[in-house]
């Protein structure tokens, strides 16, 4: 294979994270940058961002990452994406936004909902008629607040002189696409996201009988392509704003749901991983659509047009780790985890905080002996959903120390993700050996304590932060050829690191998963006598 290079914009929630990488016999990263922007929360439950920021962090970390890689704009190829999912950009012909770009955090549209999906008899919050009308359709139902069609109606409806101006509805990466490109578009991941996509076989088009029933235009509606299509070629302004050439290829990319497993390497039949970053969720590449509702699970459809992502979700994974450096580590005279300070001694050659809690919990028995953590911080939604349910330390003693309540922190995540794999398995078969991604598998003792809990092999890739980049690279390689299909990723993307887990370790654990799992349960009624 001949080398080429590609250039990726991860567009998150806060910055973006804006990689080169050298396409040869594996996904290489040369360079990056990153630059940060602003989440508006507004007091109505509102939360926006402005697209012009966005644009301006990738003109800003473009010039960067390619000085990094020692690459020039014209070696590039190739650009995609690997972006949040389920923002509303509405734009006007032009292509610039007509208002602030709604955030999949939106919760601002509950009288939209109501109006359009929960009324009469209800099943998981949605009319039992429209729900079975949806789920024939588009396999999912928008039974949340946060589902980008009510943002749509509340614009409508609060917002008509701004509703009036809109020519299309795109998503976060799709707006950029247009910006750099006058085309408008959407992958098939970020128009199932819509919860409008046909999903019956050899469709790959919008569910009209569904727009119609909730009433979208069928003119803002843009044209879908794949992930790995050429989405258009960078315009001559857009190429003079960012440092790149005019006429390089840009390709459809995919939210960060559809390519972070492409990043781990995880796209075959089967194929499992678990990312932890802020939030944390399972996937399991599988033939078919399938919907799990009472565990809230879903199969979601993702970068591969040819099979699905069934996927469970915990909100708040690496989230838990940032609270318990937060609250525990860190302290208002220093940082303590032992009696000696951070700064003196063998706990000087760690390179973060993280690192030393790592290090620090290694040295805690599997167990924690005897604590729990459940790291429900913000509700939960697999595979029970509960807005009240909470995090807490159970079987706490006058033993306990801050050493056992942070290794329990990392044990509670990961026997929620062991939690999220029994549900998948039974709808469907996971693999043996599954692949960690995230800022979590930068942690060797975090995937130990995986593998030990789950009693499963983990494998780790190369940089495992920015495997949605790495997903958006490959997105680039099928575009340019450089491999048949998105099934061709594993053999760019080798494991670097394997875990095997310690059987006594297990067996302690079985016992503790157990116990963890019942916690919910008997707590339930507490939760809502407190948070309801």
């Amino acid at each position: 294979m001949d080398n080429k290079y590609a250039i990726t914009y991860d567009i998150g929630t806060t910055g973006v994270k804006t990689c080169v990488f050298e396409l040869s016999d594996k996904v290489t990263l040369l360079g990056a940058a990153s630059a940060g922007y602003k989440l508006y929360i507004l007091p109505d439950g509102g939360a926006e961002q402005d697209p012009d920021e966005w644009w301006n962090a990738m003109c800003e970390t473009t010039k960067t990452a390619l000085k990094k890689a020692k690459i020039k704009a014209k070696d590039i190829e190739g650009i995609s994406f690997c972006s949040q999912m389920q923002g509303l950009v509405l734009v006007d012909k032009e292509g610039k936004p007509v208002r602030r770009a709604m955030s999949y955090m939106d919760q601002r549209a509950k009288d939209e909902l109501k109006k359009g999906m929960a009324h009469g008899v209800q099943i998981a919050g949605a009319s039992v008629p429209r729900l079975l009308k949806s789920l024939y359709y588009t396999g999912a139902v928008s039974s949340s607040v946060k589902d980008p069609v009510w943002k749509y109606k509340w614009v409508e409806a609060h917002e008509p002189e701004v509703f009036a101006k809109t020519h299309k509805w795109l998503d976060v990466k799709e707006a950029l696409i247009a910006r750099m490109t006058g085309n408008f578009i959407m992958t098939s991941d970020s128009a199932f996201g819509t919860l409008l996509y046909d999903i019956r076989d050899g469709k790959h088009d919008w569910a009209m009988p569904i727009v119609d029933m909730i009433g979208v235009k069928h003119e803002h509606l843009a044209r879908i392509i794949k992930s790995t299509d050429k989405a258009g070629d960078l315009s001559e302004t857009a190429a003079k704003e960012l440092g790149l050439e005019p006429g390089t290829a840009v390709f459809g990319g995919g939210g960060d749901a559809s390519l972070i497993g492409v990043g781990a390497g995880a796209v075959g039949l089967h194929d499992t991983h678990i990312y932890q970053g802020t939030s944390g969720w399972v996937s399991t590449v599988v033939e078919k659509s399938m919907v799990d509702t009472s565990a809230m699970i879903a199969a979601i459809v993702g970068a591969d047009s040819n099979s699905f992502n069934y996927f469970a979700e915990l909100e708040t994974a690496g989230k838990c780790l940032e609270w318990v450096k937060d609250h525990l580590a860190l302290d208002e005279i220093g940082i303590y985890l032992k009696k000696e300070h951070v700064t003196e001694g063998y706990e000087a050659q760690y390179t973060s905080l993280y690192d030393y809690m790592s290090y620090i919990i290694n040295q805690v028995p599997a167990g924690s002996n005897g604590v729990i953590f459940t790291p429900w911080l913000h509700g939960n939604r697999c595979p029970f959903e509960d807005p009240n349910a909470r995090g807490m330390f159970f079987n706490l003693s006058l033993e306990t120390g801050k050493s056992e309540l942070i290794r329990s922190v990392v044990e509670g995540v990961c026997y929620h993700l062991r939690w999220f794999l029994e549900t998948e398995e039974k709808k469907t078969k996971t693999s043996d050996a599954i692949r960690f991604v995230g800022g979590g598998a930068l942690s060797k003792v975090t995937c130990q304590i995986l593998s030990d809990i789950l009693g499963r092999k983990i494998e780790t890739v190369d940089n495992p932060q920015n495997v949605g980049a790495v997903g958006a690279a490959v997105v680039v390689a099928c575009g340019l050829g450089l491999i048949k299909d998105i099934t061709e990723a594993k053999k760019l993307i080798p494991a670097t690191d394997v875990f095997y887990p310690n059987k006594a370790n297990h067996e302690k654990y079985n016992k503790y998963f157990d116990v963890y799992k019942e916690l919910y349960n008997s707590n339930k009624k507490n939760f809502a006598a407190l948070n309801g």
